[in-house]
């Protein structure tokens, strides 16, 4: 397959907040939910960021042998899903964990007529899904913003055609 690019934000190289151990953290440009409180604001518009190959960042995941994975945040990962699928599937490969975030539910993505989704979603192990909402923020909650917010194991999801909720303890 030619080798995809996608439009991001930036990287974290290194995080221990964005998903179970120390992660590579993708942030994608571009987002149609406009959360009222975004923590990234700043990904909003589909044109900022920069353009970036599959290759490139699956290079510099694997510059580090401590990472056990990567995080694809927003902006919204679910509006460029075919590159993005396309580095889940060689993180797969190469041994690593894949959550992403989304601003839609769980059950807004399974009913979109999208290949490209459908193989992100496959690719996922853990999505934390829904908009973040002010109103049910809270601090306390791990790897997400509000409280309306489910960190799902997608493969066991896929598996039973039902939400399986996870803690991400044991990732």
């Amino acid at each position: 397959m030619k080798d995809q690019n996608l439009r991001i934000a930036g990287v974290i190289d290194e995080s221990i907040v964005d998903g179970p151990g120390i992660r590579f953290v993708i942030f994608t440009q571009g987002c149609p939910h406009h959360c009222p409180g975004c923590h990234n604001p700043q990904t909003h518009s589909f044109t900022g960021g920069e353009e970036v190959s599959v290759s490139e960042l699956l290079s510099r995941v694997q510059e580090n042998p401590l990472l056990s994975g990567v995080t694809l945040s927003g902006g919204e990962p679910f509006c460029q899903p075919k590159p993005l699928a396309e580095l889940a599937r060689a993180l797969h490969q190469a041994g690593k964990h894949v959550m992403a975030y989304t601003g839609y539910t769980w059950e807004q993505l399974l009913r979109m007529d999208d290949p490209d989704i459908h193989a992100l979603l496959e690719q996922c192990d853990v999505l934390v899904d829904g908009p973040f909402l002010q109103e049910e923020r809270d601090l306390s909650l791990r790897f997400r913003g509000s409280r309306n917010q489910r960190l799902i194991d997608v493969p066991q999801s896929l598996r039973t055609g039902t939400v399986v909720c996870t803690t991400c303890e044991h990732q």
